[in-house]
């Protein structure tokens, strides 16, 4: 059923073209012609968007790239959306194109940065719609918690489209993005401290419980793929004031007012900088409702994906912002492969390193990009 789900929205997506092909035209029809940087020189081949002379990035880069991307999200439940603009910024060198018209025509530069964030959004949308649906079955998702986490950022998709379209340009862009990353990766560097890990006893028994059951005991099962619901998460009291659930014998509680606050603030930072908001949603949901990452995972899944449809629409359909749905279409084919294989291999990686992986990504793209962004000047390899 997956198959053929992904199978019709990726032939949907390949027989559109571009969206809001008259905005695009138009900032095209405004660019200084030529073969110099900055301008498009209409004789060129089309490359990304089809616009003439433009970078063409590869379909089967595209595809490994979604792989990574939605191997990371669905393992970690975060930094899906961080290594998507990554990879539309400096793997496929989007950033640079996007860069080269900051004096030429800026409207465009700004119309290609926004393309870059919304398209960021296709990707880490995709791999939370697959990864929760995944997780969902190994009772792995706190669903009221992730309810109440989309609900609040649906408000924020709205927003932050409405009140940044056509106004950011890239370095500054690309210079938010490595400040919001470093700030996150250096809060959970002290997460991995011994004095971070005594703040949490409780997820760090849940986690050991889920670790005896499933890591350490793998090797022996003859069905390891099965589904862990019998350990799962399991509803115990639903209030206005607090809602609770056990897992793996370990209770845990959240008041449903702050998630909503919670999903509404994370949205609103994650759709300016153009990302899934897992970064935030993972320390939000291990450092204030104290939850282990087995379950972190799929529960910020969830409330990404609502997030992303509600940020996607808001720039595409209401702002108008165009993207290049043709080649979102062969990354989608890697989200999907990557997003099936997270879940599955996140079983196998003791909690702590889980975190480790997350803050040794968020250490290297946070400093690179907040010095290349305000200080254009570049001290990582890839970024």
């Amino acid at each position: 059923m997956t198959l053929l789900v992904l199978a019709t929205v990726t032939m949907t997506l390949m027989s559109v073209s571009v969206a809001d092909a008259g905005k695009l035209e138009e900032a095209i029809a405004k660019t200084p012609q030529g073969i110099g940087q900055g301008e498009i020189d209409p004789k060129a081949e089309p490359g990304f968007m089809g616009i003439p002379g433009a970078v063409k990035p590869s379909w089967i880069l595209g595809i490994i790239w979604g792989v990574w991307v939605g191997w990371i999200f669905s393992t970690v439940g975060a930094f899906g959306g961080i290594m998507a603009g990554v990879g539309h910024i400096s793997v496929f060198g989007l950033g640079d194109y996007a860069d080269s018209f900051k004096k030429t025509n800026s409207t465009l530069g700004k119309l290609l940065t926004d393309s870059i964030r919304t398209s960021n959004q296709y990707l880490v949308g995709f791999s939370g719609l697959i990864s929760s649906a995944t997780y969902y079955r190994m009772g792995r998702i706190v669903l009221p918690l992730g309810i109440c986490l989309a609900l609040g950022s649906i408000a924020a998709g709205q927003l932050i489209p409405y009140l940044t379209a056509g106004k950011i340009d890239l370095k500054s862009y690309q210079g938010f993005f490595g400040l919001t990353v470093l700030v996150i990766g250096a809060f959970l560097l002290y997460e991995t401290t011994p004095q971070g890990q005594r703040r949490k006893k409780d997820a760090k028994a849940a986690a050991e419980a889920f670790e005896r059951e499933h890591i350490r005991k793998a090797a022996a099962s003859a069905n390891p793929a099965e589904p862990e619901i019998a350990g799962g998460v399991h509803l115990k009291e639903f209030g206005i004031g607090r809602i609770s659930f056990t897992f793996y014998g370990v209770e845990f509680g959240f008041n449903p007012i702050l998630a909503l606050v919670g999903g509404f603030v994370i949205n609103c930072i994650s759709s300016f900088i153009g990302v899934g908001g897992g970064f935030l949603y993972v320390p939000f949901l291990t450092s204030i409702v104290g939850l282990p990452m087995y379950i972190v995972a799929g529960t910020s899944a969830l409330a990404v994906l609502v997030g992303m449809i509600s940020s996607i629409y808001g720039y595409m359909f209401v702002q108008g912002i165009p993207v290049d749905l043709v080649f979102i279409g062969t990354e989608l084919i890697g989200i999907f492969v990557g997003s099936v294989l997270g879940p599955i291999t996140s079983r196998k990686i003791p909690d702590i390193w889980l975190k480790r992986i997350f803050v040794v990504l968020a250490l290297y793209v946070g400093i690179g990009y907040t010095i290349k962004g305000f200080w254009h000047i570049a001290v990582f390899p890839g970024l």
